[in-house]
């Protein structure tokens, strides 16, 4: 009774709050639900998207069941207890509940215990509730199959990995044991590598420089010795279904027939060395099969190597993939959980939930345990064969931390940028008080100044644009970093970016500011031309530091990847390589003022007219056109070489025509602009026309992915990142507007010196805005191409292959 007189009481002191009391219980529990759909939002793998959970969706049949139950008039006395706690009828109620749900109950466990779960379960008539269940239903096997496949494809990836690192040790054991056989008298090719010690897994098959495996030696003994290792590590090859073509086998057994089906160590040319080596190694075999029927075959350290190198990296390749679908099993079952949860606190439907989430946890995705076999698998023999049985170094290499984001970059990049603007009012004061925008006389100092300090600012605007590209695709979930292939732990983020844009622009326009200082206060002009020329030592010395500071990864990435373009096409092209080699056609002007620096201090060192020399010579007009065609030559080369590796594609072919025909489009304005004449201007004008057309097509059709009549959203493509279509729109005809900044070339538009200088560095600015508007667009067309393929991890190409069956 004391019970029942609490229950009344605490129901009419909520009844005379109503409003208060629903906030109370129900607001947080919306808070809660929004905040687990931010999580899981930011925890998922994107590429996998589609194989989750749809948590929104089913949290929006929660709520259409809450409105239905809380319209139907039958229920509103239940949902004034659910809304505002216990009534007086609550006991008779659930009394009454308890024993009309006895039948049902009996009916339930008669049905499939299998399963656990059965749609009769469900003792609501309410359609809403029905629509949840079988959802609900889909989603679960939505998961499982997803799940299921992708476990398949982990899985026969571990197969091949494990197998190709089994074939290594084995290999490592032979070369053992044949020097404890032989400890005194080794053979030529034998090294003197360490057995534990990372680099010793076949390190030592060779010496430095190729040797040829089979041939005659000094002596029968060494010959017979050498035959016989190489004999135990083929055998050891051919047990796991890889072998040597035309191996040393041959001399023991000339009577055999040498097998065409064998294999040997395939290792990608991705380097000129790799790819010469390549060359070299089938040019001899080839002439040794044709001379010895296949008797001898040159094998080098540096591939035995790199095959090391590369079994390791699938390795780590692997574990991450596995840890994706830990992670992926997990957020899954939080995700039921949570909506089941939600579920039967608004329905009060308790046996249905409790047998589906035994469903739940029963489904293939929750009690296979292939993943963690397979990685735990993986972890021990990358800690015992690569980490020298050091679970800290493994755990290192296999799950890299990521460095967490210091509060003192954002204050410096503040900081900086702060000094920046300060100094440039203090500049542009500076400038107005001494004429330099009007004044003939100060012609001089905007010719010589002005290029050398505009080089230094259009890398600051390109490294600040990049800065916002990285801030809008972490913002919507474009996975930049797995797509240019960059560590985690190392990779640039876009405060780096706009701390190192805004540092550089500070010391830029400081220089800039103590230049135009002395140069009114009667310094030397000797002195003064010293200035930035220390500018830009520092910069260059910054830049190939090698000591650990200063972004020192980030560096180094950017010289692999300028070396990479600038021997196009003997170099592999990796997403990053043609990506960054794209960003060099749009700072031509950069290059014209690189030249113009280095010419004008060579010049201004030999004592020459350093101004005239680099402004009037005809060496440097043709030297400075031929910069101009160099960004264009880099990629018209990765297009080829993607063409020749890459099943010789046809699109890679029409992309070297792109860069093909903005080549001639220079060359047009070129001819036009030594010879003014109304046929090379009607050339330039039709030139420039078809050029900017084929860009524009391949810029909206290929690198964004849009244009596409048959997509549900009008002319752009089914799947779009951001949420309003109006901003592709704006950004096509932005694309058209700025891609239309030639036509100021061939407008004979008369200015000055210093509103020239200004107009070009205008319009080489617009270029590099529109380049950094491009990059965004780019990458979300690729990030969308992969999540459709689901593609979370590098195709790593192992080096060992299976031989073909007889």
């Amino acid at each position: 009774m004391h019970l029942y007189i609490t229950h009344l009481i605490l129901g009419l002191s909520r009844s005379i709050s109503p409003q208060s009391s629903a906030s109370s219980l129900i607001q947080p529990k919306k808070r809660e639900t929004m905040k687990f759909s931010r999580e899981l939002e930011a925890q998922l793998v994107h590429e996998w998207r589609d194989g989750y959970v749809d948590y929104k969706r089913l949290k929006k049949i929660i709520k259409n069941i809450k409105v239905s139950l809380n319209s139907s008039p039958k229920n509103s006395a239940e949902s004034q207890s659910l809304l505002y706690g216990f009534s007086v009828a609550d006991p008779i109620r659930s009394l009454v509940t308890r024993f009309s749900s006895e039948p049902n109950s009996q009916n339930i466990f008669q049905g499939d215990e299998e399963n656990g779960y059965d749609l009769d379960l469900v003792q609501s008539g309410d359609e809403e509730v029905k629509i949840f269940v079988e959802r609900a239903e889909k989603e679960l096997e939505k998961v499982n199959d997803f799940y299921t496949r992708m476990e398949e494809g982990f899985c026969q990836r571990g197969e091949e990995v494990l197998k190709q690192l089994q074939i290594m040790l084995e290999v490592k054991q032979v070369l053992k044991e044949s020097r404890h056989r032989r400890p005194r008298r080794r053979a030529p090719s034998l090294g003197a590598a360490s057995p534990g010690s990372t680099g010793a897994l076949l390190s030592g098959i060779n010496s430095p420089s190729p040797v040829p495996v089979g041939t005659p030696t000094k002596t029968e003994e060494a010959q017979q010795e050498q035959v016989a290792v190489v004999e135990e590590v083929i055998a050891a090859l051919e047990r796991n279904g890889v072998s040597f073509i035309g191996s040393a086998r041959g001399k023991v057994k000339k009577e055999a027939k040498p097998r065409a089906d064998v294999m040997r160590i395939d290792i990608p040319g991705t380097t000129p060395t790799l790819s010469f080596m390549n060359f070299w190694e089938s040019l001899v075999n080839g002439l040794q099969k044709e001379g010895e029927g296949g008797n001898g075959y040159h094998l080098h350290r540096m591939k035995i190597q790199k095959a090391e190198k590369i079994i390791r990296e699938a390795l780590i390749e692997l574990y991450k993939g596995l840890e994706r679908m830990k992670k992926y099993s997990s957020l899954n079952l939080l995700a039921f959980t949570k909506i089941i949860k939600k579920f039967t606190k608004v329905t009060n439907e308790e046996e249905a939930s409790v047998c589906f989430m035994k469903k739940v946890k029963g489904s293939h995705f929750i009690v296979s345990d292939k993943v963690l076999r397979l990685q735990d698998e993986v972890e021990s023999l990358f800690t015992k064969h690569f980490a020298s049985n050091d679970r800290k170094i493994a755990r290192i290499s296999l799950k890299p931390q990521k460095n967490k984001d210091s509060h003192a970059i954002t204050f410096f990049a503040g900081l900086f940028t702060g000094t920046f603007v300060t100094l440039f009012s203090v500049y542009a004061i500076l400038a107005h008080f001494c004429g330099i925008f009007t004044s003939t006389s100060t012609s001089g100092y905007v010719e010589t100044v002005y290029p050398v300090f505009s080089m230094f600012a259009l890398i600051s605007l390109h490294i600040f644009l990049y800065g916002c590209n990285l801030f809008l695709w972490k913002s919507t979930r474009i996975n930049h970093n797995f797509i240019f292939d960059f560590k985690q732990n190392t990779a640039l983020k876009h405060r780096d970016a706009f701390l190192i844009s805004s540092s550089f622009m500070t010391a830029v326009v400081g220089a800039m500011v103590v230049h135009l200082f002395l140069k009114y206060n009667h310094v030397s002009s000797h002195n003064l031309d010293a200035l930035p020329g220390i500018l830009l030592l520092i910069c260059l010395g910054l830049l190939v530091c090698p000591f650990n500071i200063l972004y020192r990864e980030t560096r180094f990435c950017f010289l692999r990847v300028i070396r990479n373009i600038v021997f196009s096409p003997l170099y592999k092209v990796l997403m990053v390589d043609f990506f960054m080699a794209d960003q060099l056609t749009s700072q031509i002007p950069l290059f014209r003022y690189m030249e113009f620096t280095a010419c004008y201090f060579i010049a201004g060192g030999l004592k020459a007219g350093s101004y005239e020399t680099c402004n009037s010579s005809h060496q440097y007009k043709l030297l400075a056109y031929v910069i101009s065609f160099l960004p264009y030559y880099w990629r018209a080369m990765q297009c080829i070489r993607r063409y020749m590796e890459e099943g010789y594609d046809i699109n890679h072919m029409a992309n070297c025509g792109k860069y093909m025909s903005a080549m001639v489009a220079a060359a047009a304005r070129m001819l036009y602009t030594m010879d003014p004449t109304p046929v090379r201007l009607a050339l330039a004008i039709m030139a420039c026309s078809g050029a900017t057309l084929y860009q524009l097509y391949w810029d909206f059709v290929k690198d964004w992915g849009l244009i596409n009549p048959k997509s549900k959203n009008f002319f752009l493509r089914d799947q779009l990142i951001l949420k309003k279509r109006s901003i592709y729109y704006f950004s096509m005809g932005l694309n058209v507007v700025l891609r239309l900044a030639w036509i100021e070339s061939v407008m004979k538009i008369n200015l000055g010196p210093v509103e020239h200088r200004l107009v070009d560095f205008t319009l080489a600015s617009l270029e590099i805005i529109r380049r950094g508007h491009w990059n965004y667009y780019r990458l979300e067309n690729e990030h969308l191409n992969n999540v459709g393929k689901y593609r979370t991890m590098k195709t790593i190409p192992l080096p060992f292959r299976e031989m073909d069956s007889d």
